[in-house]
């Protein structure tokens, strides 16, 4: 064998290690989500245009947010099936109290908007301690105590808002939240990195994250390093809610009204968002980045389908295999590692 072939071979089997390397840290995704763009793109010009792609940026910023505080809880080994239902309750309830503020001054449009604010951060933290308290403390299961708190949340919604939109919010509310620019970055896109960022700071440089990070990968190292599983565990639940309320109030800027039926089909897709980006289901592992690229995937996946004329069951169903693909794909990337 001579030295040209003999290095030949090694270029190759260095070419599949990074190959390998990339797959096991950030799977296929980036590539899948450019290639996907394009090929949306070759089928309907008008994919690509710069509006649509201010759009998806847009649409990609709202799933990134609730996929966020769906990875808070993917990472001690539980999920939030109630986030949806809590994007429609958070949504009505914030729009109540600013109607009911304007209804007796007209005028106090800012307090009506921080009171607005304040009263659906208040909802999405109380949901997230109720959540959190039932799962650390009383032991009761993530799946049933968080399916329990989407029916309240979806009782508590309808019946507060008599199952009936809240109209009228002030248009001031829909500007600075959703149509308007901060630093020329888009609003949604704005709160979004913000979002980001404090999820990243708070995962990678604070005793809390890593805390969340040893929970949901090695219980029983958790335990004997002494860490309050209660604690840690309440407090992935509150700050997962809380990102909840943050992208219920931005969705309800962006329709312009409270909304009790807003959270839909929320709670599937920030699953899927976290799942497909590279979050694992049995904890432990997940980067903020790996929730931009779900955000990304799913975003622009059903955009392109709204864009060929695809039946929104049938992009159900897409969604819905997508995720099961994206399980399957945790398991392979975990066998290979």
């Amino acid at each position: 064998m001579t030295l040209r072939t003999m290095g030949g071979a090694a270029a190759r089997r260095g070419i599949v290690r990074l190959g390998l390397a990339f797959m096991v840290s950030y799977g296929a995704l980036p590539i899948i989500i450019a290639l996907m763009y394009l090929g949306f793109g070759l089928v309907e010009p008008r994919f690509h245009s710069g509006d649509n792609a201010i759009n998806i940026l847009k649409q990609a910023s709202y799933l990134a947010i609730l996929a966020t505080g769906q990875m808070l809880a993917l990472l001690t080994r539980g999920f939030d099936l109630s986030i949806g239902q809590m994007t429609s309750m958070v949504s009505v309830a914030s729009a109540l109290v600013m109607m009911g503020v304007l209804a007796r001054n007209p005028d106090a449009v800012v307090l009506a908007i921080l009171a607005a604010c304040a009263v659906g951060l208040a909802a999405g933290l109380a949901t997230g301690a109720v959540n959190g308290l039932c799962v650390a403390v009383f032991r009761i299961n993530p799946f049933v105590v968080t399916l329990g708190m989407q029916g309240i949340a979806m009782g508590f919604a309808t019946t507060i808002s008599d199952g009936f939109p809240v109209f009228n919010l002030p248009i001031e509310f829909t500007e600075v939240f959703s149509r308007s620019s901060w630093l020329g970055i888009p609003a949604p896109v704005a709160v979004c990195i913000i979002v980001l960022a404090v999820a990243y700071i708070v995962l990678n440089h604070s005793v809390l994250g890593r805390s969340w990070y040893i929970l949901g990968g090695n219980p029983r190292a958790a335990h004997i390093a002494g860490l309050s599983s209660r604690v840690h565990l309440v407090s992935a639940y509150v700050m997962c809610s809380l990102f909840v309320a943050v992208g219920a109030l931005l969705l309800t800027a962006r329709t312009g009204s409270g909304e009790p039926n807003l959270g839909g089909g929320l709670m599937l897709q920030s699953i899927a968002a976290a799942v497909i980006g590279g979050v694992s289901l049995r904890g432990g592992e997940g980067r903020v980045i790996h929730v931009v690229y779900g955000a990304l995937f799913v975003t622009i996946l059903s955009i392109g389908m709204n864009f060929v004329r695809i039946d929104g069951y049938i992009q159900q169903i897409v969604l819905g295999v997508v995720v099961v693909a994206a399980v399957y794909l945790d398991l392979l990337r975990t066998r290979i590692r």
